[in-house]
């Protein structure tokens, strides 16, 4: 009888041991309901009750813990202490919105990660929400926009853009051309979409070498991970340019399906400026700024009890005007020259939890897209771009083993983009690319170590790269003719060949986030990322209406030696730019302060921009007119471009972000921010469209239904610019919002207005390739009704 009560007892204690259950409190050791409890090793979720208790049967494993108002707190199993079998976990409340990102394969947020992290989600999103991506992400600390009419911006991150900026959806390439032109919109709406991930530094470990810079991840639930029946709608309307938009999104399923569809709509005409928008204009409206924008996505998934399988099905159709890209007919008017954008995406995404001894979880993503934009004049298509990629990427996260977490990235992504027409700067070509990347973490008491590395084979290849014969002079200084030039020749090769250019980058990066107070952590990332450069900075040689310039990559070399300007192949191999990076992270994220503050520094090696000749070449081109008067006339236009030859020179980055937020009272809020970046080459010299340093503040007021905010930013001054570039002034921005909330059938309405730019200042973006001739709007009223259920 003793044996076998012992043996009870040890059967007993052993199912005890493989349970957890306890209670979630605040710090007057209230109950806290509604709290997510997050098993990272079983990848089970569950909520504390009204008496904030949960419970996990077997061994959960490391606990995390999220509750709104709420400081994210993670719980070890090696170190819970517990009473009566119980662990009682107390939560202390933040100023600072703390949000998980989905994006990344290991846990990381906004508090919790080695590399600076942001995340753009909920009421702060759809209120900061415009047109364009980069539009909707400019007060971000560290995030600027290279604002292009209000129809087209992309991201710059820390001073960096173009193709060292990658844009995903949903982890995978939105696969446009934004890349390679300011004036190409980003194929992605912001309107319908859950949150918005920004990765500060080089992410090159989980996203490729084009994240060299930093990442933005648009996240949406085209491919449903649960049934949760929910969604939300938005209309409104906009003064400056009369903009009209409604869109909407839902979600509904079973027990073992789910759907989801969403869809918008925006139209908008030119907008208005305080002051004539160009030089010499009595206009104050933004020729060519008009846009009319739709979309849809329908997606489906099958739930499994230890994953699920979705698919999706997107399409995007966009007609927008060009500011900048125009030619003057008789009698002074401009002609409208427009985009055509359409794009269809397919994705895949699935994840399974595996019950192997070394395997956890697989986690797959795939997308097919199919993009296409006409850039048409006078009603005749002129250029026609075009990209189709293929991606893939498969995440293998392994069991814990000795206390670390994570797993393998493999990688494939094959893109093949093409310009065609006769403003197409660059020639067709096909890049493709296989990685497999390493990424692990682990605990060591207050210390997160997080260690990742990546390899990939980048292949680039074209068939028709020309280089063809232009005539290129110097200005002689005179300001009575403009085009008094002196001649200083012409180019005298021409030549239509085949490249095949294969790359090896390899990125490493090392993190530590100390836990050296409650409420308080440092982090330290250090980095040394590698990156290709894309096709369009190798092979580029043509006009580039959308920047004004006439580029030329760096596969070729400018010739000054003789008595002509000639422009020929380069023999010198072509460098991988090396990017070696330090990030330090100070947070405070406990209590009525929440304080966060990043300093960086990026020395990179054979670093690629548009270097400034001198040189200029006279464009011209023929286009049909399809008038009353003369059915198929032909015009010929002239525009005359300074040539820019693509470069390659060491170059530093360094600045910092910071951003407070203070609770006054149960009522107001105060928040303040501030950015800068100095980028310059190594050797002498100003790297061109650097953001100006900013400073901002923001006032905020909630009560019952009521809210408001009041937020002002000042753009300092820029005049450290490259050669032949102007500086920009100093310019203010106010605006104001008041938001009433009031329940409609058991669902969440909200009723706003907005004004912005409420003093009407004239404002001009330093990063914008058409700050001359496109300033930033006017005053402008906003209004508009979103809800939720």
């Amino acid at each position: 009888m003793k044996l076998k009560g012992i043996a009870a007892l040890i059967a007993l204690a052993s199912v005890d041991a493989a349970a957890l259950e306890g209670v979630v409190v605040n710090a007057a050791g209230e109950a806290i309901a509604g709290a997510e409890v997050t098993s990272y090793k079983n990848k089970t979720t569950v909520t504390t009750g009204t008496n904030g208790e949960f419970y996990f049967q077997g061994e959960p494993g490391e606990l995390h813990f999220d509750a709104a108002g709420f400081s994210h707190k993670i719980v070890h199993t090696d170190d819970r202490v517990t009473q009566n079998g119980r662990v009682t976990v107390t939560l202390a409340p933040t100023v600072i919105e703390q949000v998980d990102v989905v994006g990344l394969p290991i846990h990381a947020s906004t508090i919790e990660s080695a590399i600076p992290v942001a995340v753009l989600t909920g009421d702060s999103l759809r209120e900061q929400q415009a047109a364009t991506l980069g539009d909707t992400l400019v007060r971000q600390p560290g995030v600027n926009s290279n604002f292009h009419g209000n129809v087209a911006s992309t991201p710059i991150i820390r001073g960096l853009s173009g193709p060292r900026v990658l844009i995903t959806q949903n982890n995978l390439d939105v696969s446009d051309v934004s890349r390679v032109g300011p004036d190409h919109a980003v194929s992605t709406e912001v309107s319908t979409v859950q949150q918005v991930e920004i990765l500060r530094g080089p992410a090159t470990l989980f996203y490729g070498s084009g994240a060299i810079g930093g990442v933005v991840n648009i996240v949406d639930q085209r491919v449903p991970t649960d049934s949760e029946t929910r969604g939300e709608f938005y209309v409104g309307h906009e003064s400056v340019n009369d903009q009209k938009a409604a869109s909407f999104s839902g979600l509904t399923g079973g027990d073992s399906w789910a759907i989801y569809g969403d869809g918008f709509w925006r139209e908008a005409d030119d907008y208005e400026t305080p002051e004539p928008a160009e030089e010499g204009s009595d206009s104050t409206t933004v020729a060519n700024s008009s846009e009319e924008s739709s979309g849809y996505t329908l997606g489906g998934s099958y739930l499994l009890d230890n994953g699920y399988i979705g698919l999706s099905v997107g399409r995007l159709d966009r007609e927008y005007g060009i500011p900048g890209h125009s030619h003057g007919e008789e009698g002074g008017e401009e002609e409208s020259v427009l985009a055509e954008l359409e794009q269809d995406r397919y994705q895949l995404q699935s994840e399974f939890e595996i019950a192997s001894s070394w395997l956890r979880s697989i986690r797959t993503s795939a997308a097919y897209t199919d993009y296409t934009h006409a850039e048409i004049e006078a009603g005749t298509v002129g250029t026609t771009f075009s990209n189709e990629t293929t991606e893939v990427r498969m995440d293998l996260m392994h069991q814990t083993w000795h206390d670390w977490q994570g797993g393998i990235n493999l990688h494939y992504k094959n893109s093949e983009v093409a310009a065609l027409g006769e403003e197409a700067f660059t020639p067709p070509s096909e890049s493709e690319t296989f990685a497999i990347a390493l990424m692990e973490e682990r605990h060591f008491g207050d210390f997160l170590v997080q260690l990742g590395a990546r390899a990939e084979q980048v292949t680039i290849t074209a068939d028709s790269v020309l280089l063809p014969t232009i005539e290129a002079h110097l200005h002689d200084g005179t300001e009575d003719d403009a085009h008094d030039h002196d001649h200083a020749g012409e180019a005298s090769v021409t030549r239509v060949f085949d490249v095949e250019h294969e790359f090896t980058p390899v990125s490493l990066s090392a993190g530590v986030v100390w836990d050296f107070a409650p409420g308080y952590n440092l982090g330290v990332s250090l980095s040394r990322a590698q990156r290709a450069p894309s096709a369009a900075e190798l092979l580029s040689f043509g006009p580039h209406i959308g920047t004004r310039t006439y580029e030329i990559g760096a596969l070729f070399l400018e010739d000054l030696s003789g008595d002509e300007a000639e422009f020929a192949l380069s023999n010198a191999d072509i460098q991988l730019e090396t990017s070696n990076n330090i990030d330090l992270t100070f947070r405070k994220f406990e209590g009525d302060l929440g304080i966060v503050l990043n300093l960086f520094y990026n020395q990179v090696d054979d670093y690629y921009y548009q270097r400034a000749t001198g040189l200029y070449t006279e464009f011209s081109h023929d286009h049909e007119h399809d008038h009353d008067h003369a059915d198929g006339d032909e015009e010929e236009h002239a525009d005359e471009l300074p040539i820019y030859i693509g470069a390659h020179a060491d170059a530093d980055f360094y600045g910092f972000e910071a951003q407070g937020i203070l609770k006054l009272s149960q009522a107001w809020q105060a928040s303040v921010f501030s950015d800068y970046v100095r980028a310059k080459l190594a050797d002498g010299g100003d790297l061109p469209r650097t953001p100006p340093k900013r400073f901002g503040f923001d006032i905020d007021y909630q009560t019952g239904p009521w809210s408001a905010n009041v937020n002002w930013t000042n753009y300092a001054e820029q005049d450290k610019v490259a050669a032949l570039e102007t500086s920009t002034d100093d310019y203010d921005l106010l605006a104001a919002s008041v938001t009433y909330r009031l329940p409609f059938a058991g669902n969440a309405l909200a009723l706003f207005a907005k004004v912005e730019n409420i003093t009407d200042a004239e404002a001009r973006v330093h990063t914008s390739f058409i700050k001359d001739v496109a300033p930033l709007p006017g005053r402008n009223f906003r209004l508009g009704l979103r809800g939720s259920f």
